[in-house]
């Protein structure tokens, strides 16, 4: 069934262009299977234990197969099961595309009944256009306690949702990479007393779908690579757990001095998130609402860094500064050389009137780290004479 082009959400913060849609819906349901055949040649019921097995996501998945999500262990109620889907396919000629997985059933249990919703939304495309919503979008997916995908994979994933850059072959016609992430949700009907919290199998089942899917994404818009992408580490490396009580300096990075006041440090958290050559992030969390403080973000794997490199502009930050970029009140990138590489930063949601003092030195510090020079100037963060 075709459809007219369609505009979604990339991400969390994501924009989609035109694409050639191809729909597909898909339904199993007490032990009968419903596949739908394209070309309009009408849908067909299997019943019984010979059913063929349902696909979904462009053919990337199979029921009872993979990812513990496709099988009878995702319901968590024993009433009305039932698994959809939705999926436009990426093309040669519009290489951008979306997939739904839901996974419904209800039941009772020791809260009583209740009605499960689980929801797993991929999106193949480009990144958004505008600068502060694509260093959002980025940050969405590579900020927090999230864990480097394995074998070198250009991305990232925790429990919920997952980021991977495709191979440079994949790279719009204007030089743009493609990426394609995957964000699972949970609705819970009003009145049920525990949290939503979706279970798609943890890193490692977030991680198999989503490279299951660029697999089957990049064969669909005729740039999969002639050996398909695979992760065969034994394990992910989880950064630490969350810290709740807070003392200077945030995320033990000199100079991140939040100068919170006592009633502050006590609602206030922070998550050391990935700290590695390639990337390393920084998020507090203040008050009850756990709204964003900052964010702080370094990204030098390469195809991570791509999808900000048309971002710098030519200017510099500012006066004293190394590389490209720019200082706004709500947010501030830089992308400069360090240890002989590009190397972006990025931060969102400090205080206005300090934004500039916490980015100098959070560039500072981690430029430290790696080992080049510092990024900004020393008065900028707040450390000059300090040696």
């Amino acid at each position: 069934m075709t459809g007219a082009s369609q505009a979604g959400r990339f991400g969390r913060a994501r924009t989609w262009g035109r694409g050639l849609v191809r729909t597909r819906r898909r339904a199993v349901a007490s032990g009968a299977v419903v596949v739908a055949v394209a070309a309009g040649l009408g849908t067909w019921a299997f019943q019984g234990p010979l059913a063929s097995k349902d696909s979904y996501c462009w053919g990337s998945w199979e029921q009872d197969s993979g990812s513990w999500i496709l099988g009878d262990e995702a319901f968590s109620g024993d009433d009305a099961r039932g698994r959809t889907s939705e999926d436009t396919s990426p093309t040669p000629g519009e290489p951008t595309g979306s997939c739904t997985l839901a996974v419904r059933s209800s039941g009772g249990g020791s809260g009583g009944e209740h009605a499960q919703q689980t929801t797993v939304t991929v999106q193949f495309g480009t990144a958004p256009r505008d600068a502060k919503a694509r260093l959002a979008w980025l940050n969405g997916y590579l900020g927090d306690g999230v864990t480097p995908l394995p074998d070198g994979l250009p991305g990232a994933v925790d429990s919920t949702h997952g980021l991977l850059v495709l191979p440079e072959r994949c790279d719009t016609r204007d030089g743009n990479p493609t990426a394609i992430t995957l964000d699972a949700q949970e609705k819970r009907q009003p009145g049920d007393p525990r949290p939503p919290r979706p279970d798609v199998g943890g890193p490692r089942g977030v991680t198999e779908l989503l490279v299951s899917a660029a697999n089957k994404g990049m064969e669909k818009a005729g740039c999969a690579p002639a050996k398909p992408l695979r992760v065969t580490s034994p394990r992910l490396t989880l950064p630490e757990n969350a810290e709740t009580f807070y003392s200077d300096p945030a995320c033990r990075i000199k100079g991140l001095d939040l100068d919170l006041d006592k009633e502050q440090e006590d609602e206030t958290s922070y998550q050391v998130g990935v700290v590695t050559d390639e990337q390393q992030s920084c998020a507090v969390r203040i008050g009850r609402s756990n709204a964003a403080h900052l964010d702080a973000l370094m990204v030098a794997h390469p195809r991570l860094d791509a999808l900000l490199e048309d971002l710098h502009g030519d200017a510099e930050p500012a006066r004293g500064w190394r590389g490209k970029g720019a200082l706004e009140p709500d947010h501030q990138f830089v992308r400069a050389q360090c240890a002989g590489r590009p190397t972006s930063f990025l931060m969102l949601g400090a205080p206005a009137h300090d934004a500039k003092r916490l980015f100098a030195a959070f560039t500072n510090g981690v430029s430290h780290r790696l080992g080049c020079t510092a990024v900004a100037p020393a008065a900028a963060a707040g450390t000059e004479g300090e040696r």
